[in-house]
């Protein structure tokens, strides 16, 4: 069975192969309408993660859209993904996206400082009783 990636793994693939489209984005010469919405594509990604492309568009469209997405105070919606921006398709808020994604990774690090510690703790605790028992 092929383990599903996390999203912090599908919005990091993401991240890193359009980190640099905000810089580079040209107005005058740009490939897509939008500097914020940048296009991504699936199938990419998909193979990337080793996964069906389908997953990488349902997680972000039904699920990060879901989650990530909102609505201002003049009713203006802030996407986090859309199926259509403009003439663009599959486009991801890459703004946004960083810093949905900077908040996942802070989480998984605390997490597996935390899971270290314990780890940590188990280790010495067994050093202790092995002392305790060598000793008597």
């Amino acid at each position: 069975m092929i383990k599903i990636p996390t999203d912090r793994k599908i919005l990091q693939a993401i991240y890193n192969r359009h980190a640099d489209s905000l810089e580079n984005f040209d107005r005058n010469m740009a490939d897509r309408e939008s500097k914020i919405m940048v296009p991504i594509d699936c199938d990419e990604i998909g193979r990337e993660l080793k996964i069906n492309p389908d997953i990488v568009f349902g997680r972000l469209y039904y699920h990060l859209e879901q989650k990530h997405g909102y609505d201002r105070d003049n009713g203006a919606r802030v996407a986090f993904f859309a199926k259509v921006a403009g003439k663009d398709r599959n486009c991801v808020n890459l703004p946004l996206l960083a810093s949905v994604l900077a908040g996942l990774q802070e989480e998984w690090a605390r997490h597996m400082w935390a899971l270290g510690m314990s780890i940590a703790s188990l280790v010495l605790s067994i050093i202790a009783i092995a002392v305790s028992v060598a000793k008597h």
